[in-house]
Order: structure tokens, then sequence, then C-alpha cells
């Protein structure tokens, strides 16, 4: 069975235990190495994830976790995260140390700013080192740095903060006595780790960057936020405005989900739209004498309400193209969808 479920990619293998009973999906998980549990979880919708993970021995899912990226743990772990507060004190106290501070302090930030969406796995050396320590370095902790998406080193002072980025290129090609900081490009373009996500994508749409340096208040490097993490966060948060437009206000949802926690997600819109109903209703009422007078009006209120679904309908359609092609924000969609509800 184990030899079976490792041939498969991690997105077929996602979706095999997307589709199989809750209570089956943490034998699977118990089955697999730690490393190809984490990519299973990676590919794992949030809240599938942390539901198989709560079922899991604590010591267990730390070894998941561990292998996980510092986002990831961070979407799963913490104040924000799916995993609830027991849960996920126990699983932090079995983690690595330095896995489960960089949890802490990444989930203390907001899903839609860089401190959110960055990665602490990154190579970051001081200015005083020279270009064979840096390789020597490297060597040294090959097997902790093979999972790291590297591009570029970071050079920084004693105090932690951001002097320059080192080229891989020009680091293999350099002599051995020579000091990264006459190799790094100075004063690199970096982000507060408090920037939206609007902020975020401007500037990758400006630049061809796969990452940009992410820094504190004091500009000491803390992570790096990759360009596919702004693009997928823009792509939930679209999704997320979508899901809302047609109804669905509680967070994602798909019909494995248990039955009372849809309901429960539903309702609150529901019985917003009842108790407008009942509102409509009432002006009809008031206007009872007129419709028993000229009882043709009464073949145009079905009309009235069908056009009005209908052109919500292409409002939604036009406003979710132009939030795809990146031509308006979420918040002017909302001002444009309140406008025309208003007409």
């Amino acid at each position: 069975m184990a030899e079976f479920l490792e041939l498969l990619s991690p997105s077929d293998l996602a979706l095999t235990v997307s589709r199989i009973p809750e209570e089956l999906r943490s034998g699977i998980f118990s089955t697999l190495p730690a490393e190809i549990s984490a990519d299973l979880v990676a590919e794992l919708p949030d809240f599938q994830a942390a539901d198989t993970l709560e079922t899991l021995e604590a010591r267990e899912a730390a070894g998941i976790l561990d292998n996980l990226p510092s986002d990831d743990q961070a979407d799963l772990i913490g104040d924000i995260g799916e995993i609830d507060d027991e849960s996920a004190a126990a699983i932090l106290a079995e983690m690595q140390p330095e896995e489960a501070e960089d949890a802490r302090r990444l989930s203390s930030y907001a899903t839609d700013v860089a401190g959110g969406l960055m990665v602490t796995e990154y190579l970051s050396f001081t200015d005083h080192f020279v270009v064979q320590d840096v390789i020597a370095d490297l060597r040294e902790h090959r097997e902790r740095y093979y999972g790291f998406d590297i591009q570029y080193a970071y050079v920084t002072d004693a105090l932690g903060v951001l002097r320059g980025v080192l080229r891989l290129r020009d680091l293999l090609l350099a002599p051995a006595r020579e000091k990264i900081e006459e190799l790094m490009i100075p004063e690199p373009l970096a982000v507060r780790d408090d920037t939206s996500l609007e902020d975020l994508r401007d500037l990758f749409e400006a630049h061809n960057f796969l990452g940009v340096p992410v820094v504190d208040e004091c500009s000491r490097l803390v992570g790096i936020v990759e360009r596919s993490a702004v693009d997928e966060a823009w792509s939930e948060r679209a999704q997320d405005d979508y899901l809302k437009s047609q109804g669905i206000v509680g967070g994602e949802e798909i019909r494995s989900m248990p039955l009372l926690l849809r309901s429960r997600r539903r309702l609150t819109w529901l019985s917003v739209n009842i108790l407008l109903n009942i509102m409509a209703a009432s002006v009809i009422a008031l206007f009872q004498d007129t419709l028993s007078a000229v009882i043709a009006l009464a073949v145009f209120l079905p009309i009235i309400s069908d056009m009005s679904g209908c052109s919500g309908n292409q409002a939604v359609a036009v406003s979710m193209r132009e939030l795809s092609l990146g031509l308006v924000r979420p918040s002017e969609v909302l001002r444009v969808w309140m406008k025309e509800a208003s007409v």
C-alpha cells in the first residue's frame, strides 16, 4: 500500500485522499514518510489538511509540519490558523524549536500582508564573510538548504540589517578570499513586513522579480516574499469575493464538509435574503388595492424580479473578469456592485 501511494504525484495523491472518508485519511498519513505526507498536506485544502492533522498524534503531525515551508505552517497553526488552539499547542511543543518559533511569528501577521506571505527559508550571510566561507557553509548545510527555493543570497550586518543581495553566479565565479560585500548588489529593493497585498502585487507587476526581501521597522531581514505566494493570495481573494457574491460568506466550502457546518455558514446570508424578501412583500402589500384594480400589473412582478437577478449576474461576471485581468481591485468591485444594486 505505502509503495503504491509513494508512486503517485502529490496532486494525484491529494485528489485520492480528498475523496476518501475522513476517518481513513489519518491511516494513509501514518503509512507515508513525513516528507511525502508534507507534500500531500501542501496540496490539500487547508481545512482538510487541518482536520487530518488534528486526528494524528502530536509527534506525528509535528514531523509532517517540520517538512512544510514556513508560510504553509503559519496557514495551519497559530492564532489565524486552521488547527484549533489546543491541537496547535500540542503540535508546536513537538516541533523543532526553530520551526515552531517561525510558525508562531508568521501566524501573528495578517494573511494579506508581506509578513503573512513570506517564507523564512533563505540564505543570509553577514558582510564580513568571504567567498570561501560562504561556499563552505553551503556544503556543510547542504541537506538543510536542499529544500530552499534559492535564487539569491542576502547580505546583512551584525545586527541583521539588510545590506545587499548576492547573486549565486557572482559568488561561484569570484576569488576565494574576496569579501561578499564587494560582490553584493547594495541597497536592494525590499518591502516592509506590513506591506499590503495590493502593494505587493503592484510591485511584482512593475518588476520581473521572483521574490523580494522583507524587512521589519528596523530594516532587519525577516523573510522573503515570493511572486508565486502573492499570485496565489490574490487569486484566493478573488475567489473569496466571488463566493461572497454568490452567498457563500462563511469561507471555503466543498460538498465533503459536514452538513451542519455548511448549513451554519449559509444561514447568515439566507436569513438576510428572507428579511429582504419580507420587506419586498410588504411593499407589494401596500399597493394591493392598486393591483386588485389593475390585475395586469401583477404580470410584471416576476419580470422585474427576473431582470434584477439577470442584471446582477451580469455585473458579477464583468467584475470577476476585470479582477482576473487585474484591471480593478476588490474594493472597487464592491463599490460598483453596490452602485448597480441601488439602480
